[in-house]
């Protein structure tokens, strides 16, 4: 229902049939201090009262009170009874009262009749609007009248029957005090409606009071921060001060019980004063101070005793106008001389305070104190407001040519103007300008707080343009989309009429026959398994009933290209020539002799059989080794065809299994992939990085590997989106890794190892000479050029840059060699030789000269880039023969700087505490130092303690500290003299702190460390040891001898002492890596100690360290603390 549809001032004028009167407000010796308060006029029946008011004299105020009756009471049309005696009584003798004091009112309601300005008509949105205004209602209490202080103002109208009637409602010309909310994004203009969306439950409760008062008034002010949403103000720094005073037609609930939609229409423009924060007091808040000086006071004050009886929470309870008219009361002289009066006699006057909006202040919501943005005055023929007006129209006529939405924009607000002519009124026009115009909020506040017409006007016309320009980009576009869309409409109709035509003559079939015919053809040439023929014709029956525009038509298609894509039954011819596989292996790899060893025993057992089927390979080595490159090897030996996929940080199922066919995009997975790609059933697929495979919430894709490497299952693997089964036992699996940590058990047992270890210096110097010196250089452009990288170059580079386990390494520095010889030859060469020109070939030349001319920056295509572009550019630089470059061990460092490693070991003398360990690493092998110090000197009091350091992880930390307990129980047991472990407070670290370190293997060595340390024994700088030590002196079995082995040798190590469970490894190691080296095969830790203390001299070690344990006598001990008495003296005498 529409606000006003039942207020009070309706019903009494459906009460009231033709008697009527009107009651005035207006109090003649009323002087108000800044602005004066009147209200309007509403008739009252005489001859009828609303069933509703039992007793009507309490329906109307004093009529010297300025308190006015909100009450809600909302009565119902029933037929008028008669109106009783004592009714009658109450009424003639209000009349009678109303006689008495109409003298005293008569000169202010001449002079409030006299300034009352013409009402702001209701604006022409709706009818029900502007009935809904209880702007000119001079009371809502459900009453027929307002109040009775317009009793003089009754007296002269009731004379007249044809004056009674409803005075037209009016909106206050002036409102010093509303309540504030705070809107976003853009500001209200006058005479533009705008619905806004109340959520505050405090707000809401104070807007329905205000309708219901009769008060529906607000001000709208834009809030500074675009993303806020609030509806009460803390502060004015949130918003700008310059809003609109808005009127609210109708509310309605939206969205729940918390929120409302609010119809407002704005009126004019306000400036934010002074700001009532939500339950706070404003000290400067606007009240109206009436004084009340009348011809007989104590008639005044009589008739205020008796008829305000309201508490001081009502004061203010009014539907008021306030119009500053201070001076316009000046004019009269009855009232001059009734002022003078009232100076001179302060004690009979009356002041009171009227706060129209003091019934909001019990709600948490922001009023604030306002003032009327007053506008210049302007000349409407001023040459430059109508120049601009002319523009604004013809921008309007731009507009709604090409955007129809804004068509109706224009004409509806063209509709609602009065004048007919929106060019007549240039304040409406602007502000219509910026309502119609997006922009930043801003941008649409400056004109709102613009008090200049012409500024409004050419601000207005600044964000016109705008949206013009916008409007006809935008247009543009949809014209071009349009067109590409006609074409494309054109094309395909004019294809089908083609094909159509084609089919009448008989030159094509159905494109749908033919697509059936052709996977039939395919099938025709494969041999699938029957299970896979069934679902084939299932699918391609299924095909030939779709129409090709449907969607499942795509669907069942693409699934058909993938199952007559798998070479089901198609193998390659496989070679098991055993001197062809060693020829391809040795041409690609040297060493290695154990692993292709392995292989042509795997390629034997497959001449004897006929296949290799069955069999899943995983090459297990540090990285640089070859495990890829033997890979590729072995598929080139067997004539299969090689297929290369990596697993490492794969989280995704459907990567191995494929995804279901109900999905859009869906795939197989990779091997079904490898089998469409390789065309044979029989491939050699590599499984890269098998160690690094992820696990995420898509599944375990390491889980899915168990049926596809597992020889009993994967000849019939279901992928998910062939969904048949698929037999890959005929696929060689060849799996990588650097290590086997990771892997999963499960998946680990199903993998045949080949464990490849690093390798050591003679290996790689002939790697670099076959490979990788040969490939770099032609891959630097000096195939042809007179560059040598001599041998002992390369030794420089693998023992002074390169000592990892792989080439990996070596291959870069060898091309980095080869990079800087090129650069040297061409910054050598002449001019001439080097020119551009000589270089580009004729196409290159015509490209160059495009590309010169393009200005365009890199970041961007240039539109002539097909010009600047072609196939062949340039041709490569034939190095002159008097060019001749030798690098050698000398001027290698001018190539690839200062050598990284400068000594074999990290130690050339070892101090007493100091041990070569071995350890395996990802890289490979690598030599560990572990060292052992003495804190603090030794002595009889000391206390003994073990601290260790260098990151080391627990399994390692509990080596550490069996290490030590086993030193100390041999010490006790050896030499029961050496009292070392006693006192002493020891420190063991493991250099390279950075470096995490963990395992048992490293036992032995912290153990020899201490044990050094403890007998003040130097060890031999060649021996290296590995091996787990338990607390009885047990040497247990450790692995990677192999890559400890290499990492010895490249560390200088001469002696070898690993566990003797280790014995088989150690034969199997190739001879090279064993050269120059002594194995010692140990079981028990005694093996260790004869070994590393060969010439151990017993009572030395038994004596040693006594001097310093020996217990200082009396008189030594006497001395020592004198001296450090006058140490302590020094001290202090310095500080």
């Amino acid at each position: 229902m529409l606000y006003g549809q039942n207020l009070p001032w309706r019903i009494v004028v459906r009460g009231s049939s033709n008697a009527s009167r009107s009651y005035s407000t207006s109090s003649s010796t009323t002087r108000i201090s800044r602005c004066l308060y009147s209200t309007t006029k509403i008739p009252l029946s005489r001859r009828r009262i609303p069933n509703g008011l039992s007793n009507p004299s309490s329906a109307f105020a004093s009529s010297t009170s300025r308190d006015f009756s909100t009450a809600t009471s909302r009565w119902k049309e029933k037929v008028p009874h008669e109106v009783t005696e004592e009714a009658k009584e109450e009424e003639e003798s209000e009349e009678s009262r109303e006689e008495k004091e109409a003298d005293v009112f008569e000169d202010v309601e001449n002079a409030s009749d006299a300034k009352t300005k013409a009402p702001e008509p209701i604006p022409s949105g709706g009818a029900a609007e502007a009935k809904g205004s209880a702007a000119g209602l001079s009371g809502s209490s459900g009453g027929p009248a307002g109040s009775e202080g317009g009793g003089g103002s009754g007296r002269k109208k009731k004379a007249s029957s044809t004056e009674r009637a409803l005075t037209k409602p009016v909106v206050p010309d002036v409102f010093p005090q509303v309540m504030a909310i705070p809107i976003s994004k853009r500001p209200l203009f006058p005479g533009h409606y705008k619905v806004i969306n109340i959520k505050d439950p405090d707000v809401i409760k104070a807007l329905y009071e205000a309708i219901k008062r009769g008060q529906p008034y607000i001000g709208a002010f834009l809030l500074k921060n675009e993303n806020a949403d609030q509806d009460v103000i803390q502060s004015m720094d949130e918003v700008y001060d310059v809003g609109t005073f808005c009127q609210v037609t109708s509310a309605f609930p939206h969205g729940g019980e918390n929120s409302i939609q609010a119809v407002i229409y704005p009126h004019r423009r306000i400036k934010m004063t002074s700001l009532v924060p939500p339950g706070g007091k404003d000290a400067e808040s606007t009240v109206a101070e009436v004084e009340v000086v009348a011809e007989n006071p104590s008639k005044i004050k009589e008739a205020v005793e008796e008829e305000s009886p309201e508490k001081d929470d009502k004061q203010g309870d009014v539907v008021a106008s306030f119009e500053e008219a201070a001076a316009d009361v000046t004019k009269t002289d009855a009232k001059e001389d009734k002022a003078a009066k009232a100076e001179k006699t302060p004690k009979d006057k009356q002041v009171r305070h009227l706060e129209p909006t003091s019934f909001l202040k019990k709600y948490n919501v922001s009023l604030v104190n306002v003032e009327n943005l007053v506008e210049e005055p302007f000349d409407k023929k001023d040459p430059t407001i109508r120049a601009l007006v002319s523009e604004i129209v013809n921008v309007f006529k731009d507009l709604s040519r090409i955007n129809q939405g804004f068509r109706d924009h224009v004409a509806a607000f063209s509709t609602s103007q009065t004048a007919g002519n929106v060019s007549e009124d240039p304040v409406k026009l602007a502000d219509f300008a910026v309502v119609a115009s997006p922009g930043d909020p801003q941008e649409l506040q400056e004109p709102l707080e613009s008090p200049n017409v012409e500024q409004r006007l050419h601000k207005g016309l600044i964000l016109l343009k705008k949206e013009y320009l916008s409007a006809q980009l935008q247009n543009k576009i949809n014209k071009d989309v349009e067109s590409k869309i006609q074409k494309r409409q054109r094309e395909y109709f004019l294809m089908e009429q083609m094909k159509g035509i084609r089919r009448e003559l008989g030159l094509e079939s159905d494109g749908k026959d033919k697509l059936i015919e052709s996977f039939k053809e395919k099938a025709n040439k494969l041999a699938m398994p029957d299970a896979v023929k069934r679902v084939f014709e299932e699918e391609l029956s299924k095909l030939g009933h779709i129409e090709p525009a449907a969607s499942e038509f795509n669907v069942t298609r693409n699934y058909l290209d993938w199952l007559t894509q798998i070479p089901w039954g198609q193998r390659s011819a496989e070679n098991f020539g055993i001197q062809h596989a060693m020829k391809v292996l040795d041409d690609d790899h040297h060493g290695l002799k154990d692993v292709k060893d392995r292989i042509l025993e795997f390629i034997a057992v497959g001449k004897l059989r006929g296949t290799v089927e069955g069999k899943i390979l995983c090459m297990v080595g540090p990285p640089g080794v070859g495990k890829t490159s033997i890979g590729k090897s072995i598929a080139r030996a067997l004539n299969r065809q090689y297929y290369r996929f990596s697993v490492g940080g794969l989280t995704d199922v459907a990567e191995i299994k494929g995804h279901r066919r109900t999905y859009v995009g869906a795939l197989p997975g990779r091997i079904i992939q490898a089998l469409k790609k390789c065309q044979t059933e029989n491939p050699l697929v590599l499984i890269d990085e098998v160690d690094k495979i992820g696990r995420g919430h898509h599944g375990d894709p390491s889980s899915a590997l168990l049926e596809l490497l597992d020889p009993e299952q994967n000849n019939s693997f279901l992928d998910h989106y062939l969904d048949v089964p698929v037999d890959l036992s005929k696929v060689l699996f060849v799996c990588t890794a650097n290590m086997t940590d990771t892997i999963p058990r499960p998946l680990l047992d199903r993998m045949e190892m080949i464990e490849l270890s690093g390798y050591v210096a003679d290996e790689k110097m002939a790697i670099a000479e076959r490979y990788l010196a040969p490939a770099a250089k032609d891959l630097s452009g000096l195939k042809d050029a007179d560059v040598i990288l001599e041998k002992n170059a390369i030794a420089e580079l693998i023992n002074k840059y390169c000592r990892e386990s792989g080439v990996r390494n070596l291959k870069k520095q060898i091309e980095k060699v080869y990079r800087k010889a090129a650069l040297k030859i061409i910054q050598d060469l002449p001019d001439d030789v080097v020119a551009e020109d000589r270089s580009l070939t004729d196409e290159g030349k015509a490209a160059m000269v495009e590309s010169e001319k393009d200005l365009t920056d890199v970041k961007e295509t240039s539109e002539n880039i097909q010009n600047e572009t072609t196939e062949k550019p340039r041709i490569a630089l034939q190095v002159p023969d008097s060019v001749h470059v030798r690098i050698t061990d000398e001027n290698l460092k001018d190539y690839v700087g200062p050598p990284i490693f400068t000594s074999d070991r990290l130690y050339d003398t070892t101090p007493a505490g100091v041990a070569m360990g071995l350890a395996w690493t990802q890289m490979g092998g690598a030599a560990l130092y572990v060292e052992s110090i003495l804190e603090t000197a030794l002595s009889h009091s000391t206390r003994p303690s073990f601290e260790r350091t260098g990151n080391l992880k627990p399994v390692m930390k509990e080596s550490t500290q069996i290490a030590y307990s086993f030193a100390k129980s041999v010490m006790a047991r050896r030499f029961p003299g050496n009292k070392f472990f006693e006192h002493a407070r020891v420190h063991l670290h493991c250099p390279e702190g950075a470096v995490q370190k963990d395992g048992p293997s490293a036992g032995i060595t912290m153990a020899t460390s201490m044990l050094s340390l403890a007998l003040d024994e130097k060890l031999d700088p060649t021996i290296a040891m590995t091996g787990e030590l338990t607390v009885t002196g047990k040497v247990l079995r450790i692995g990677g001898l192999r890559e400890k082995t290499v990492a010895a040798r490249r560390a200088g190590a001469k002696t070898v002492i690993f566990p003797r469970d280790n014995i088989s490894d150690w034969l199997e190691l190739p001879q090279n890596i064993k050269e120059g080296i002594e194995g010692k095969p140990v079981e028990w830790y005694s093996d260790v100690f004869d070994v590393v203390f060969p010439n151990i001299d017993t009572a030395r070690a038994n004596s040693l360290w006594k001097s310093e344990l020996r217990k200082p006598t009396k008189a030594e001990r006497e001395a020592e603390e004198r001296d450090e008495e006058d140490r302590d003296e020094g001290y202090l005498s310095n500080a």
